[in-house]
């Protein structure tokens, strides 16, 4: 973690603020998952996530994002809608960190240097580098093989205001697609663990992230205009 906050802030210094203005702030929320062991409801938060976001704006409508998200991912088949989970009572805990850059978009001028109130929905994509324990099942009991790393793609849609002078309160929904499916244990990376497998292996894992994000912006007002 120390690692990440140092990383930030060398970017930090190497950017200059006098052309742009910058956010810095936390997310808070929980993390749910969908795959071959659970429930499959996309939005159910049932585990804390919290992280560290970043945003270079480049102009009142766009800017450059920049996260490091953690948080516990857990399912379990009982409580699953599905007849043939409940029976089979499969279940797991995995460790998910995750690094994402990317593009935020804003439906309405966000323009941080006016003094008025402001609020937009807004969408963010871009790439997602993931690292968490790879699984694998015996007798109904998971097993860490080793630790793994995939990528994802972020698929965020929220809304965010500014309510007081550099505070902006945002509150979001990020779907992550990842191309990896092992992260609950169905499908081991390992080919020794293939007679394993189970689900289905031809559908990737995802997994969400729900909650508010908190960014205080910094930077002399820029200049939104063709250089």
């Amino acid at each position: 973690m120390n690692r990440v906050f140092i990383i930030i802030f060398l970017f930090f210094g190497l950017t200059s603020t006098k052309a742009q203005i910058h956010e810095i702030g936390v997310f808070l929320g929980g993390s749910n998952f969908i795959g071959d062991v659970g429930k499959t409801t996309y939005v159910a938060p049932n585990e804390a996530a919290f992280g560290i976001l970043y945003k270079w704006n480049k102009s009142p409508r766009h800017s450059w994002r920049f996260s490091y998200t953690q948080s516990k991912i857990t399912a379990d088949d009982k409580k699953s809608s599905e007849p043939a989970r409940q029976t089979r009572g499969y279940n797991f805990e995995n460790s998910i960190k995750e690094f994402s850059a990317g593009l935020e978009f804003d439906f309405f001028d966000f323009n941080l240097h006016d003094s008025k109130p402001k609020i937009t929905p807004y969408v963010f994509s871009g790439l997602s580098y993931v690292r968490y324990d790879g699984l694998y099942f015996v007798n109904g009991s998971t097993k860490i093989d080793a630790t793994q790393s995939a990528l994802a793609i972020p698929m965020t849609v929220g809304v965010k205001a500014k309510l007081i002078d550099k505070f902006i309160l945002g509150l979001e929904v990020g779907a992550r697609y990842s191309f990896k499916d092992d992260l609950d244990g169905s499908n081991p990376s390992n080919s020794k663990y293939d007679n394993l497998k189970f689900g289905n292996i031809n559908s990737n894992d995802w997994f969400v992230f729900t909650g508010f994000t908190l960014t205080y912006t910094f930077g002399n007002k820029p200049c939104y205009c063709a250089e």
